[in-house]
């Protein structure tokens, strides 16, 4: 991780910006600032952060606070991210962060799937970053923010007819129907989704859980080599929604294990279900690049999307995962 204080540095430089910009796209600067500096490129943060400055807005206006006997009335509330955020800063400054984010995020899980998955991918990040280094006021201060951004963006989803499944996470992706209606963006996609595969729902034990979602990050970022096609960026989120489940799972209680499975399952079939595409194409293997040539690829690139795609095909770290993060190079627009 960087020990060179530039994360935070960043981190203090955008918790000036909110969680998104023109009323719905989320802010990525956060999550991909993390990346980069625990991929050993601290020295190109600031550099790209200058350059996806335009894509930031200022932090929003309160509407009224949220506390402990009104939460429940602001959950789901986008006009609310400001009070959700002070909400949990109020909350991390008064208790060990752990302990909030073991009462949070069982509450928090069922409704990941608001603001395409964003918020959870952006506490993944800031988990990692405080289970990895020190837990500095600007690092909290991001989970802070992550979590606010969830609770504003709170959508559950209901009433999804289980599928048969399949023994492993790679045939239960390529058993998701895809949905009919393949018209607007996230949100009313999701509304279309109910039907997904049951690969994940007989699972009870935290270990299995574990392994499980281990094998479903690794699938969904190997697919996307070969399906990114569908929709280039939304895909991505197959992959990284997940693994930012599978980086939280080691500072939450064992209990919160399953639960934590079943959600991210339902995340990547959902986002599987919206954007696959009708076929795949044929694999194109990675060649001689080593992980450090594909970050650098990565970051030449600038999406952040690419750079968060990357991140998580370094934490598979095989060959067809690097593979993944080349392709989505070749698919998506570059950071000008």
């Amino acid at each position: 991780m960087d020990t060179t204080g530039t994360l935070d540095e960043a981190l203090q430089r955008l918790h000036g910006s909110g969680p998104e910009r023109l009323g719905r796209l989320t802010n990525h600067a956060p999550m991909a600032v993390e990346a980069l500096a625990a991929r050993g490129q601290a020295r190109a943060v600031h550099p790209w952060l200058d350059l996806y400055a335009r894509k930031l807005e200022e932090f929003p206006s309160g509407v009224e606070p949220v506390t402990a006997a009104n939460w429940r009335l602001a959950l789901g509330d986008p006009r609310r991210a400001a009070d959700w955020i002070a909400f949990f800063g109020r909350e991390i400054a008064e208790r060990p962060w752990r302990d909030v984010l073991a009462q949070w995020w069982p509450r928090l899980l069922p409704g990941m799937y608001g603001g395409s998955t964003h918020p959870v991918i952006r506490v993944g990040h800031a988990v990692r970053t405080l289970l990895n280094g020190e837990s500095t006021g600007p690092r909290l201060t991001e989970l802070a923010h992550g979590l606010g951004y969830w609770a504003a963006r709170h959508r559950p989803v209901t009433d999804i007819a289980l599928l048969p499944g399949a023994d492993s996470a790679t045939d239960a992706l390529d058993a998701v129907p895809p949905i009919a209606a393949r018209e607007g963006g996230f949100p009313a996609r999701l509304a279309h989704v109910r039907r997904l595969p049951e690969w994940a729902a007989a699972v009870t034990e935290p270990d299995v859980a574990h392994r499980r979602l281990t094998e479903l990050v690794r699938a969904a970022t190997h697919r996307y080599a070969t399906h990114g096609h569908g929709e280039e960026t939304m895909l991505v989120h197959a992959a990284t929604a997940p693994n930012a489940v599978l980086r939280t799972l080691p500072a939450l209680p064992h209990a919160l294990w399953v639960p934590s499975l079943h959600a991210a399952w339902t995340a990547s079939a959902a986002v599987t279900a919206m954007y696959a595409p009708d076929a795949p194409v044929a694999y194109t293997p990675p060649g001689t690049l080593i992980p450090e040539e594909v970050v650098e690829r990565a970051l030449a690139h600038g999406d952040e999307h690419v750079i968060k795609l990357t991140d998580t095909a370094l934490d598979v770290g095989d060959e067809r995962a690097l593979a993944a993060a080349l392709r989505a190079i070749d698919l998506s627009e570059p950071l000008r």
